[in-house]
């Protein structure tokens, strides 16, 4: 699998489905952030994963706190279901709608967890995501 660019392009996010693990050891073999979604029935699933990228690559507070909300918000406003994940390093979204939207958000949560927060404000715009995690948006 071709390591993916940073940030990634919606487009260019791998559908998993049935190649997950593959997917998984190919991202730690290039100790890069595991992003991926599947398919599950007429839903979809986003996983996100640090660790892959290895002990030196850090998620800021600031990250966690702004995915945690963007989380949140997803499960409120019900584009995700109450199974989420929320990190510190690893997230993942269940019950995503459509393939486009899981794509949107795949790219958002890969561009977060090297630090660009501006994807994820875009795709999940009532959330409070802000570059600090001090709430003021």
């Amino acid at each position: 699998m071709q390591q993916l660019p940073i940030p990634c392009p919606g487009h260019l996010i791998p559908d998993v489905t049935d190649r997950f693990d593959a997917a998984y050891r190919a991202a730690k073999a290039q100790r890069a952030v595991f992003v991926g979604m599947e398919r599950e029935g007429e839903r979809w699933t986003v996983k996100a994963d640090a660790l892959t990228a290895g002990p030196g690559h850090v998620v800021d507070a600031a990250v966690n706190v702004a995915m945690r909300a963007a989380i949140t918000h997803l499960v409120h406003e019900r584009e995700a279901g109450s199974d989420a994940f929320a990190g510190p390093v690893y997230f993942m979204l269940h019950g995503v709608p459509s393939e486009k939207r899981s794509r949107e958000l795949a790219a958002a949560f890969h561009a977060a967890l090297y630090g660009d927060l501006g994807p994820l404000r875009r795709a999940v715009p009532g959330a409070d995501v802000d570059q600090d995690g001090d709430g003021a948006g």
